[in-house]
């Protein structure tokens, strides 16, 4: 699988269901979800839940760290335009990322007290 880079992360998961000839229904019962919802999020007014990213992959037969890629990237893509972020910015942030990879050091999360 490739990028699709001009499609939303909802209108990949509609081409995929077109492609399959699943309905809408019968796509949202497969990720136990109601076809409002599923229809909301092929029309980008709900985000997918990444916890149900390998549940679709499996559905579809995708490669899991593709399809990450995909919804990360679209999730970025978002981000940016909510924002209306400049090029300048988005090259500091990239450098930033940089810079964390070469910390080399494990993601810290915070422990319960």
């Amino acid at each position: 699988m490739t990028s699709l880079m001009k499609t939303t992360f909802g209108e990949y998961i509609r081409l995929l269901r077109n492609e399959k000839g699943l309905t809408l229904t019968q796509l949202a019962a497969k990720l136990n979800l109601d076809s409002a919802n599923l229809s909301k999020i092929e029309n980008d007014k709900r985000d997918f839940d990444k916890k149900r990213l390998s549940k679709l992959a499996k559905i579809f037969g995708l490669n899991l760290k593709e399809l990450k890629n995909e919804f990360i990237s679209d999730q970025i893509a978002k981000q940016i335009y909510e924002t209306n972020c400049n090029k300048q910015l988005l090259k500091v942030a990239e450098e930033k990322a940089e810079y964390r990879r070469t910390l080399n050091k494990p993601i810290k999360t915070e422990k319960a007290l």
